[in-house]
């Protein structure tokens, strides 16, 4: 791949879903920080070519010893976090000055994402202005409003959506300058390229790339982790 990519990392969030006091980033999976595994990943991928962790303002320096003590050598730069994640990733988006790169934003809260995911997305960006992964739903989903279905969507049509995603740099810079400027939030990057007339390309990830979200996903990640090893 011609362009330097960068790889954005999201580690801001307070985990209120996660329980009170927790600093979800930073618990353990297997003995390591749930940062660490995702930046692993990304730091063992040729085709990365630097990091930005964003983290809150009171963890920068815990990070810096943690990425000096795991050797992690793709990160110059660590961006602070914002009051919500998409000012997070614009400040991550802010920190890089090659305006022909191409930007990888990756939960740091996904600790399970296997390098030939990443790689299979970043070979389907040709031809689009973003691709994320993701896997179709297995459960039905309802819309509700008021406590009453008001909506039952064809479950063929719907996936959940991962990380990572991956763009152009531009084409994401100028989505997140309109959305910043018109006050539109979301939590989801592709959201807003979407918004701006993007074309965006869906590929299959894997239900193992969860999002740790509440304690019970850390015991489910757990156990995915010792299914990889031959031990469950």
């Amino acid at each position: 791949m011609k362009n330097k990519v960068t790889a954005i990392v999201p580690a801001a969030g307070i985990g209120k879903r996660y329980g009170e006091g927790a600093n979800k980033p930073f618990v353990s999976l297997a003995g390591k920080p749930l940062i660490i595994w995702a930046i692993e990943t990304l730091q063992n991928l040729p085709e990365i070519a630097e990091i930005i962790p964003v983290v809150k303002e009171q963890d920068i320096k815990l990070c810096g010893r943690l990425f000096e003590e795991y050797k992690i050598v793709k990160i110059r730069h660590i961006a602070q976090g914002g009051r919500e994640r998409q000012d997070s990733v614009f400040h991550g988006l802010s920190l890089i000055h090659d305006k022909d790169s191409i930007v990888l934003v990756h939960d740091g809260v996904r600790p399970l994402i296997e390098p030939s995911v990443i790689r299979n997305a970043l070979q389907q960006l040709h031809g689009c202005d973003g691709v994320v992964v993701g896997a179709p739903l297995k459960d039905t989903v309802k819309e509700v409003r008021d406590g009453l279905v008001r909506n039952t969507p064809k479950r063929d049509l719907l996936w959940a959506i991962q990380t990572p995603q991956i763009f152009y740099y531009q084409t994401l810079y100028d989505a997140y300058e309109k959305a910043m400027a018109d006050l539109f939030y979301t939590t989801d990057d592709s959201a807003l390229v979407e918004r701006n007339n993007g074309k965006i390309k869906v590929v299959y990830g894997s239900y193992t790339n969860i999002k740790v979200t509440t304690p019970e996903d850390l015991l489910i990640a757990e156990v995915f982790l010792r299914m990889r090893s031959g031990e469950a």
